[in-house]
């Protein structure tokens, strides 16, 4: 080894000897945090307000799970055709067509644009502007028809409203994520004579998964908040359910916490599911970074 480097590897020896000072501060705004975390942990479970009595009764009442049964389905639903159009728009966003292009920012502009509630009070009264649906060549012969009241239910029109505005979301998350996989991957693909659908499904999408996964998860948990708006066009979700309750025994509070538990609850498992779905498209990033050598200073490792 040459003398230059000896005193360099001399002074980091002498560092890693070198001990930390005592982190007194941090300890101190630890022991704050805890006990103001304590303190209110505290005060809400003594407080008498809460009926924790009432919220034990109704907590796993059949009405409740009823009603979680509901907001549980509706998530999913509307999670599967939200991802599905929201692939289409992304792909049409990207698309070399003008025309494709054009409609799909078109659709997101909307339906971003308004609110995810007046979405759902227009499909839930359909019926009001268009008293019939019908099927048929535009400015011709019409095939079918049904009164828009048959069809346009309040399951049907909450699948719509919060499927159309989730689609809008989930197009923005997955352009970005294909975006940001790197050029020359889609140009390997061209190179195979891989068709377009194929190098989406074969190459770009597993490596954008990595980028698609996390807000994919945030807006999972948001659909699992906004289905309480369905609670207005009277669909009998985990909010309406509780609601119906208060409102014939008059236990507002206790009732709400019902609905709040049983949402923390559900979110906190979605959490550790999307933590284990980024630690699975994150493995091939962190093989690579192993495989990395380590630094060295003329020829020997640190």
């Amino acid at each position: 080894m040459s003398a230059a480097v000896q005193p360099v590897l001399a002074d980091a020896r002498d560092v890693s000897r070198a001990h930390r000072p005592f982190p007194i501060g941090r300890i101190a705004l630890w022991a704050i945090v805890v006990g103001v975390f304590a303190q209110a942990f505290w005060a809400i479970a003594h407080n008498k307000n809460f009926e924790w009595h009432v919220v034990a009764q109704w907590f796993t009442a059949d009405s409740i799970l009823r009603g979680l049964g509901v907001t549980l389905g509706l998530t999913v639903v509307s999670m599967v055709i939200g991802t599905a159009i929201g692939l289409l728009l992304a792909m049409g966003r990207l698309s070399e067509d003008p025309l494709l292009r054009s409609l799909s920012a078109l659709y997101i502009w909307f339906f971003r644009g308004t609110p995810l509630l007046v979405q759902l009070l227009f499909w839930y009264n359909m019926s009001t502007l268009f008293p019939t649906i019908s099927i048929g060549i535009p400015f011709g012969p019409t095939f079918a028809s049904w009164p828009t009241n048959d069809v346009i239910t309040p399951l049907t029109a909450a699948i719509a409203g919060l499927s159309l505005n989730e689609a809008a979301y989930m197009a923005e998350i997955i352009r970005g994520g294909l975006l940001s996989v790197d050029r020359g991957q889609y140009e390997t693909a061209d190179a195979f004579g891989m068709t377009r659908w194929r190098a989406l499904r074969r190459i770009i999408i597993p490596q954008a998964m990595r980028s698609i996964v996390p807000p994919s998860g945030n807006q999972l948990i948001s659909m699992i908040k906004a289905t309480s708006l369905v609670s207005v066009i009277a669909m009998g979700d985990l909010l309406y359910s509780a609601q119906a309750v208060y409102n014939r025994t008059f236990e507002v509070i206790p009732l709400l916490m019902v609905a709040v538990l049983w949402y923390l609850l559900v979110t906190s498992i979605l959490n550790v599911g999307q933590s284990a779905i980024e630690r699975y498209y994150a493995r091939g990033e962190r093989g690579a970074a192993s495989r990395t050598p380590a630094p060295t200073v003329a020829g020997e490792t640190l």
